[in-house]
C-alpha cells in the first residue's frame, strides 16, 4: 500500500514532478481511476473530471477513467461498476470539493469500498484538499464554518488513517494565506476557531497538518512518511507543533508516537534536499513577470516587456487545468491584462527615449547658436531658443555650456 496525501495544487503545475514520482511506482497497463464525489454537487462536475483526466495524460502520463455513480446525490444508476473500480484500482485520486458532502455521500456503500482498499493494502491511493480532509477520524467542515458562520466543529471522518494506527484529524491547506488580512490557516479556520476545535479532541489524537502544493508520501511496507513539494508537515498535538521540512523523511512508527504521544526517540530531522524540485505557484511567477517587465520598461527594452508577457500567458494557461479554485491564478490574469494595458499605452509614445531621438536635430541647432553668439548675434540666437522652445525643448545656459531637455507643459 502507497498513500499520498496532498494538502492543494494537486492538478496544478507545481505538483506535475510529484505526481510522476508517484507514477513511476506503477507497472504498464495499470488502471487509473478518479472519484468526483467531492464536487459531485457542482453543476459542471463533468468539466471538472474532464479537466483533471486531460492533466494526468497530458502532464503526468497516466490515462484515467471517472467512476461511474459515485457523484452522490445524483447517481447515475453505475454506481456497482464504480465501486469494483475503486476497489481494484492500481492509482485512486480523489481532490477538491466539499469534505462534509463527500462525508455524506461516502456512507454505506462506497465507504465500505474505500476500507477494504485500504485493509487490504491495495496499490497506489492519492487524496487531496476536500478528500484529504476525510481520511482522519475527524474532518472540518470547512464551508459550514468559514462560509455560513456555524460554530467551529468537527463532523465525523472516515478514519480511512486507523488502517495505519493513526489517530488524527487531517487538515490540508494547512499554511493558507488567502485571507490576507485576517487568519486563514488551517484550512480557513484561523488559529482562534482551530484552537476552540483542538480542545474537543481527545488526549491520544492529534492534528496532521499538509501545506498548499505540499505532500506526505505514507508506505506502511517500507515504514517510512516523506515529505515532499513546497511546504511542511505539521503535527499539532494540544497546542504544540512538530513541523518536518520538505525532503525529510520519518518512520510511520515515529509519526504514531509524535501524533498519540507527542514524544519522538530522536531529533527532528532537518532539512535536506527536496526528492522532486517544486515549481513556483501562478501567484510568484506572475510576482516575477511583472518585476521584470518593470525593469525592461526602465531600460526601454520593448523585446524584454513583450517576453514577460508572453511567459505570465503561459503560465496562466498552464493552471487553467487545476480543477481547485485559486485566488492566484485570478491574480494572475489580471496582472496579465495590467501589462498588457501598459505595453499598450508604451507603444502610444514609443520606448525610444525622445532625447536620443531628437538629439541629432536638436545638437546642431545648438552649435548653431553658439556661434551666432559668440558673433554677438543675440536676436538670432534667441530666434534659434524660441523655435526650440516651441517645440517643447527648454535650454538652460550654465558656467558648464548649455543643457536642454523637455518642457513639462
Amino acid at each position: 500500500m502507497f498513500l499520498a496525501i496532498m494538502g492543494s495544487g494537486e492538478t496544478s503545475p507545481t505538483m506535475v514532478s510529484i505526481h510522476r514520482t508517484i507514477a513511476a511506482r506503477l507497472g504498464s497497463g495499470a488502471s487509473a481511476v478518479l472519484i468526483e464525489t467531492p464536487y459531485g454537487f457542482q453543476e459542471n462536475v463533468a468539466e471538472i473530471s474532464a479537466k483533471a483526466c486531460q492533466y494526468f495524460e497530458r502532464s503526468v502520463g497516466l490515462r484515467v477513467a471517472t467512476a461511474p455513480g459515485l457523484r452522490g446525490g445524483d447517481h447515475d444508476g453505475d454506481g456497482d461498476r464504480g465501486l469494483a473500480m475503486v476497489r481494484s484500482a492500481d492509482w485512486l485520486f480523489s481532490g477538491p470539493g466539499s469534505p462534509t458532502y463527500a462525508m455524506r455521500s461516502w456512507s454505506g456503500s462506497t465507504a465500505q469500498a474505500l476500507h477494504d482498499r485500504f485493509r487490504l493494502g491495495r496499490k497506489v491511493t492519492v487524496f487531496a484538499s476536500a478528500a484529504a480532509a476525510t481520511l482522519g477520524r475527524w474532518t472540518v467542515p470547512v464551508y459550514e464554518v468559514y462560509k455560513t458562520g456555524e460554530p467551529p466543529h468537527w463532523v465525523e471522518g472516515l478514519d480511512l488513517l486507523k488502517h495505519l494506527n493513526l489517530r488524527v484529524a487531517l487538515i490540508p491547506h494547512y499554511d493558507n494565506t488567502e485571507g490576507g488580512t485576517h487568519d486563514t490557516r488551517f484550512c480557513y479556520l484561523g488559529e482562534r476557531r482551530l484552537r476552540r476545535m483542538e480542545e474537543g479532541l481527545p488526549d491520544d489524537a492529534a492534528i496532521i497538518g499538509v501545506d498548499e502544493h505540499t505532500a506526505i508520501f505514507l508506505n506502511p511496507d517500507e515504514d517510512s512518511v516523506q515529505v515532499v513539494g513546497r511546504g511542511v508537515l505539521t503535527v499539532r498535538r494540544q497546542g504544540r507543533n512538530t513541523v518536518f521540512p520538505s525532503g525529510v523523511t520519518l518512520t510511520l512508527t515515529e509519526l504514531r508516537a509524535l501524533a498519540h504521544h507527542g514524544t519522538i526517540a530522536r531529533a527532528i530531522p532537518k532539512q535536506r534536499a527536496a526528492v522532486v524540485e517544486p515549481q513556483r505557484t501562478v501567484s510568484e511567477v506572475a510576482a516575477a513577470c511583472e518585476h521584470r517587465f518593470d525593469q525592461a520598461l526602465r531600460r526601454r527594452d520593448a523585446s524584454g516587456m513583450v517576453r514577460s508577457i508572453l511567459e505570465l500567458e503561459s503560465t496562466v494557461h498552464a493552471w487553467s487545468s487545476d480543477t481547485e479554485e485559486d485566488d492566484g491564478a485570478e491574480q494572475a490574469r489580471a496582472v496579465l491584462r495590467a501589462l498588457v494595458v501598459r505595453l499598450g499605452e508604451v507603444a502610444a509614445t514609443g520606448v525610444v527615449d525622445p532625447a536620443d531621438r531628437f538629439r541629432p536635430l536638436v545638437q546642431p541647432l545648438l552649435d548653431i547658436r553658439s556661434q551666432l553668439r559668440d558673433r554677438r548675434d543675440y536676436p538670432i540666437a534667441d530666434a534659434v531658443r524660441d523655435a526650440l522652445a516651441a517645440a517643447g525643448i527648454e535650454l538652460r545656459d550654465g558656467a558648464d555650456g548649455v543643457s536642454w531637455s523637455f518642457s513639462r507643459d
